[in-house]
């Protein structure tokens, strides 16, 4: 007894201490880093808890071996095992439990796990990235969305994206309707958006989930809301961000002097008795490098452009509020700069400069008990600085001048030693001959300040008095946007070398344009535009759910939106756009399991005549949460496959945004009684007379586009901790608006008429999953995928036909692939030319080295009916993305992967032929293409008959522009596949007892590292190889939470 009595005493100490009791503390923020109040803090298995203060502090007594459950109403619970901790900070992130969970849907919101529709959200904080445009994050991040970009210069860096692909063509607009908090924007609106501003964000896919918006909807939604304020004491976060950006591929150009000996290469290729454009003399001396005003070699690209430029970014927002009002205040200055190198001898700065300054009021007022009033005003001011000819027009005529001819600048002899000007490089009498692309970019300089006043009010008035769960909410929205631009400029002053010695390397000036040139800057021309917008909303909501079990809810909405230009040109356009909206749907539940959701839109356009100018868009969809089912709860299945829901939906939505700006109203004719002489008679046809021209047939027939949409959804939970989600789906575009190309040119029409003859059918997949692992000892883990592949064809096409050559009918191919001649490779020599079909495109005769083509109907002719369709359509049809984001304590670390597939693009063989000239400066300034060093590398010739060579014989004609390999076709196909390391970061949390706010340091980047077979220039921007690049950004940046 006495032995068993000292056992019991020892096991009893060893739990004692074992077990020994201390006080933790800690801080329970937000995924925001904002502090959560309110918070339960509960020891697992007992009533012993606390709840977070005002500050998301707490305090709780505890032993060593509990754990501490943290629980907060649409957060997921986190449990934490105490061990010997006495802080333990807790970040609270979105719950999974669908029951709790809300999404953002159209004109209002649905727990997630009654949704029928196909919507794609995606949490804010994954769309940061270091760059000042939100449109070049979106790319691979959401399942749905097709996206890609095809330029870096600052404020033309817009990134084109499209819901499901394009599924219209001819003169449909494809891109989706972009509502932020309910007003209908831009993308440039969208571009200009801080993603610390934005709560939720969201695409809307099928016709369930758009068909309120009826006419708009066809081509999909973007879906945006903004931060508002809750009630909490006084917040501040401050983000800033400093950032170094650089082209992610350089485009390499041959040396001057490999440009001047493939020149005469050119030249006696093709015409072997010709004048070399280049002396043996000039070549040598120019490599010998002895005087380059004498023997210019210049780089334009280099000396045009630098490696890098610095950006930065600065955002602040406040929020908090009480029980009465709450609010979210926020600004955002960012400047981004470009990589033109300008001089500071020109007394001005032309390098791209973009100042944005955003700022943002979001107030919520409870005016009564049963009344809510939001004031939404958000305003964006952007100053851009940059030289007259684009960005892109800079790249392109950097790439575009002759490296031999002239240098880009003199330095002044004693005659013009007191010149205050610089002393551009040219040839010429009195006026230059050739283009200076140095002169074009330093001539002047482009001031462009645009602003964009958005102001809301929102009300919102519960019913229940009514019937409980009903409520009346009104909205009405005024928004202004206004730019104007400036140009200033002088015309350069050029000069020649008048005599050069060559003994003493002495040489003098001469000035060819003194009569037109001037050193001063004077006003080149202005540009003026201004709209103004007024949208009015008014809904009834209702949501009830009857014994637990069934769920009712419902939406009527009126809209009208009114569009005014100030910068009319013509009176249709000076009239207000107008459009009117009816849209309602109806949802029913039952017990989580079942769900129904009945929707329509009718929407009226002042743009179609009155037998069409109202249209109705209905939409159905059903789902079935399989998983909820008694006999699935009960299986062991449950234990594996937590979540399993079936959706289905069809319906009809419709895109108005068809035609160009003379097409305002397609109903009414447009004439002009007064179109000049077009008729003379007479005597020696002397006479004339004044005629009526009609430049528009009215079509009181024409309409808006209709998608008819169908979606199958599966939704996979695994563990409780994966999520999976899979949509079908399949369309068809009707009522698209063609020109009637088949009519006769006998009829003698003026003008050709359109109608909505055009028919186009889609369909593909989206898939994503995400899986979200939170463990102990701070430890966390996010890992997510997405795979998206839209597929469109046409169904019918305005075209002539071809009984003999079916291949070339566009129906039944995919929208945007390109038609052309399939290449079998290079001519070996003349002899093959001439025992070949013939292939006599206008221009040069085909020579040995030009591209030999495959006589597709075997006549012995190579033309028009040899075409097929080649490669894949310009527009990604594949576009996936992959990335993870793992945290322990205070270290964080996320990366994330873009890819794109089932793409085609073109050398544009046009564009990069070197050697040839053509006008494309001032006053008919001559032009003269540089050789790009991937064609100097490896092309044809008689030294090496490379049959599969990447460029064909060289030539440097006019008639290149016409000739046998500008004809489109495959052997400048390329494909524009590509993986790219999107972004990256890195980031550690400053303990407070370093700093006493909760700060983060992080470094960051985009645009990283891309692979790709293909290796000129960045495969993302496809054709457009002269544009300027793409960047490339390192970051670094730092969080304050207030």
């Amino acid at each position: 007894m006495k032995n068993l009595l000292s056992l019991l005493l020892l096991i009893f100490t060893t739990q004692t201490i074992m077990a020994q009791q201390i006080q933790v503390t800690g801080e329970v923020l937000d995924a925001d880093g904002n502090p959560l109040p309110g918070v339960n803090i509960i020891v697992e298995g007992s009533t012993n808890g606390v709840m977070s203060d005002f500050d998301g502090k707490y305090a709780i007594d505890v032993n060593t071996n509990d754990k501490l459950v943290f629980s907060y109403i649409g957060m997921a619970n986190q449990t934490i095992t105490v061990e010997d901790q006495t802080v333990i900070n807790v970040t609270m992130t979105a719950s999974h439990d669908e029951l709790d969970e809300v999404t953002v849907v159209a004109f209002g919101k649905q727990k997630k796990g009654s949704l029928v529709s196909a919507i794609t959200t995606i949490r804010p904080e994954e769309l940061r990235i270091p760059s000042s445009n939100l449109t070049t994050t979106l790319a691979g991040r959401l399942a749905g969305l097709i996206s890609y970009q095809q330029s870096g210069a600052p404020g033309d860096d817009n990134s084109r994206f499209f819901i499901r692909g394009v599924t219209t063509f001819g003169s449909g607009v494809p891109d989706p309707l972009i509502l932020i908090d309910n007003v209908e924007l831009t993308s440039q609106d969208l571009a200009n958006l801080n993603p610390d501003d934005i709560a939720s964000f969201s695409i809307l896919k099928d016709a369930t989930a758009t068909a309120l918006y009826g006419a708009k909807a066809a081509n999909g939604i973007v879906l945006i809301t903004t931060k508002e304020g809750r009630e909490s004491k006084l917040r501040i976060n401050v983000r800033q961000e400093q950032s170094i950006s650089s082209p992610t591929r350089k485009f390499e150009m041959a040396d001057p002097v490999t440009f001047m000996e493939l020149h005469n290469e050119a030249v006696a290729t093709r015409t072997p008795l010709a004048h070399r454009p280049y002396s043996l003399e000039k070549i040598d001396k120019t490599r010998e490098g002895v005087n380059p005003y004498a023997y210019p070699a210049v780089d334009w690209l280099d000396l045009m452009t630098k490696d890098v430029a610095s950006n930065s970014r600065t955002s602040i927002n406040l929020s908090g509020g009480g029980k009465i009002a709450s609010y979210y205040i926020a600004g955002t200055i960012t400047n981004d700069n470009g990589i033109l190198n300008v001089p500071k001898s020109n007394g001005f700065d032309n390098n791209i400069n973009l100042k944005k300054y955003g700022v943002r009021s979001n107030i919520n007022v409870n005016l009564t008990n049963t009344t809510l009033a939001k004031i939404k005003v958000s305003a964006q001011f952007d100053n851009y600085r940059g030289p007259i000819p684009t960005g892109n027009d800079v790249y392109n005529s950097s790439l575009n001048a002759n490296p031999v001819l002239f240098p880009a600048t003199y330095e002044p002899d004693l005659a013009f030693s007191s010149a205050s000007h610089i002393l551009f490089g040219n040839v010429g009498n009195d006026s230059p001959q050739y283009y200076n692309p140095y002169a074009d970019l330093h001539r002047g300089y482009r001031d462009t300040r645009s602003s964009t006043v958005i102001a809301i009010l929102e009300l919102t008035q519960k019913l229940d008095f009514i019937t409980k769960g009903l409520d009346l909410r009104m909205l009405i929205n005024s928004s202004t946007k206004s730019n104007f631009s400036i140009w200033r400029s002088y015309n350069p002053l050029y000069y020649e070398l008048n005599l050069y010695n060559k003994q003493t390397n002495e040489y003098t000036l001469r000035e060819i344009n003194p009569a037109t040139g001037r050193q001063t800057l004077d006003l080149e021309g202005t540009a003026t535009d201004a709209t103004n917008l007024v949208y009015m909303e008014g809904a009834l909501n209702y949501n009830r759910t009857f014994n637990e079990k069934h769920a009712l809810g419902g939406v009527l909405v009126y809209t009208m939106r009114e569009q005014l230009s100030g910068s009319a040109t013509d009176f249709q356009s000076s009239l207000p756009f107008r459009n009117l909206g009816l849209a309602g749907r109806f949802t029913y539940g039952y017990n989580n399991k079942y769900n129904l959701n009945l929707s329509f839109g009718y929407n009226g356009s002042e743009r179609f005549s009155s037998k069409n100018r109202y249209g109705f868009f209905p939409s159905a969809g059903l789902s079935w949460t399989v998983s909820r089912e008694d006999f699935w709860k009960n299986s062991k299945i449950n234990d594996i496959i937590t979540k399993f829901r079936l959706r289905a939906s069809y319906g009809i939505v419709g895109n108005d945004r068809i035609g160009d700006e003379s097409e305002r109203f397609f109903y009414l004719s447009d004439v002009n009684l007064n179109a000049g002489s077009y008729g003379r008679f007479g005597n020696n046809f002397g006479e004339s007379s004044q005629t009526t021209r009609i430049n528009r047939y009215g079509n009181e027939d024409i309409t808006w586009e209709k998608a008819y949409k169908t979606d199958i959804g599966i939704e996979l939970g695994l563990f409780n901790d994966l999520d999976v989600r899979l949509d079908l789906y399949h369309q068809t575009r009707t009522n698209i608006l063609m020109s009637r190309s088949d009519i006769p040119t006998t009829m003698g029409l003026t003008y050709i008429p359109k109608s909505n003859i055009g028919e186009a059918a889609s369909k593909g997949f989206d898939l994503s999953a995400d899986y979200n692992f939170i463990g102990n000892d701070r430890f966390w883990a996010t890992l997510r995928a997405n795979l998206t592949y839209a597929k469109s064809k046409f169904l019918k096409y305005e075209e002539p036909s071809y009984p003999n050559a079916p291949w070339l009918s566009r129906v039944g191919q995919p929208i945007g692939q390109q038609l052309g001649y399939v290449a079998e490779r290079l001519f070996i020599d003349d002899l093959e030319v001439r025992n070949s079909p013939t292939q006599m495109f206008s221009g040069l005769p085909v020579q040995g080295g030009d591209i030999k083509y495959v006589d597709l109907n075997n006549d012995g002719v190579i033309n028009f009916y040899d075409q097929t369709f080649i490669g894949h359509p310009t527009t990604p049809e594949l576009i996936y993305g992959f990335g993870a984001s793992v945290g322990y304590k205070d270290f964080d670390i996320s990366f994330f992967f873009q890819g794109s597939g089932r793409s085609s693009f073109w050398i544009d063989y046009n564009s990069m032929s070197p050697f040839k000239q053509e006008s494309i400066g001032e006053e008919g300034a001559i032009g003269n293409t540089a050789l790009s060093q991937f064609i100097a590398n490896d092309h044809w010739s008689e030294d090496n008959r490379n049959l599969y060579a990447t460029w064909p014989r060289l030539a440097a004609s006019q008639d290149l522009l016409n000739s046998n390999n500008a004809q489109p076709n495959t052997w400048f196909l390329r494909n524009g596949s590509f993986l790219r390391l999107k972004s990256f970061e890195i980031g550690y949390t400053i303990p407070k007892k370093l700093i006493p706010w909760k700060s983060r340091l992080y470094f960051s980047g985009i645009n990283l590292l891309t692979f790709s077979n293909f290796k000129l220039w960045d495969v993302e921007m496809g054709g457009n190889a002269l544009n300027y690049p793409i960047q490339k950004v390192v970051n670094l940046g730092l969080v304050i939470n207030l």
